[in-house]
């Protein structure tokens, strides 16, 4: 799995500074890393939903990211980040139907938000914008403050498009049981310096940021339910974690498009 690969380049390269015996500590948790099963994309995931009671005018979700805003991880719509969400939505005080679409591409690091971007543009615009993106920022040893100004562009370019963005900055990788300690730890605190470097960028592009990791990684550390069978990507449970946190967020932009 390419993300694995990348991990163990991240291992050998923050290592060469540290013991032989730490290097050797991680390089076979890489390894181990890289032979384990992971969930595969399912592209039925991306397909257009329409959740909640017709009547009113609907209000137009889009999400826009990588694995995570697609939902690999889970085998049903319903299941996803943006699924849980929609029902969220469509329960609430609002009681609006909301037409769920995706344009996020599993493996996308944020420098691919600009096609992303293009293809929430066409036809009716979107009501609210979500970007989940990081992940793979963190994995590639790029600058995590380039990743973060691609994010930021890609924020500008969907305000000056008068759409609300809600970022939900990078998740918590320290509590990712695919990897097991030291390597958890390491990557755990760049995923956090990379999220803090997300949330300026988007705030300064004039989108809502919600810290995942802040808000949902104490549970994820403690509940190994909410990742699935891979321990990298999260569970239904997990993504429901996860909506329940970007909600009032979410509502919020909904309401100020309205």
């Amino acid at each position: 799995m390419s993300v694995v690969r990348r991990l163990a380049r991240l291992a050998t390269v923050t290592l060469v500074a540290g013991t032989v015996g730490g290097a050797a500590v991680l390089a076979a948790q890489a390894l181990a890393a890289r032979t384990r099963p992971y969930a595969k994309p399912d592209m039925r995931l991306a397909m257009r939903s329409s959740i909640g009671a017709t009547g009113k005018p609907p209000m137009r979700l889009v999400l826009l990211g990588d694995a995570t805003a697609l939902g690999v991880g889970v085998d049903r719509v319903a299941d996803t980040v943006g699924g849980q969400l929609a029902a969220l939505l469509a329960e609430g005080s609002a009681g609006r139907r909301v037409e769920l679409s995706s344009v996020a591409v599993a493996g996308s690091r944020s420098s691919d938000l600009a096609t992303q971007v293009a293809r929430a543009l066409v036809g009716p615009r979107p009501d609210v914008a979500l970007v989940l993106v990081g992940t793979n920022d963190v994995t590639h040893l790029g600058s995590g403050s380039d990743a973060a100004e691609h994010l930021g562009a890609a924020c500008r370019r969907l305000r000056d498009a008068d759409i609300p963005v809600v970022v939900g900055t990078c998740p918590d990788f320290g509590a990712l049981r695919a990897f097991a300690p030291p390597l958890r730890q390491l990557l755990g605190v760049r995923s956090r310096r990379i999220a803090r470097m997300q949330a300026a960028s988007a705030s300064a592009a004039g989108a809502v940021v919600v810290d995942l990791g802040a808000r949902t990684g104490a549970v994820f550390r403690a509940d190994a339910g909410t990742l699935c069978h891979d321990g990298f990507h999260p569970s239904a449970d997990g993504y429901r974690v996860w909506a329940h946190a970007l909600l009032p967020a979410v509502e919020e932009a909904a309401a100020v498009r309205a």
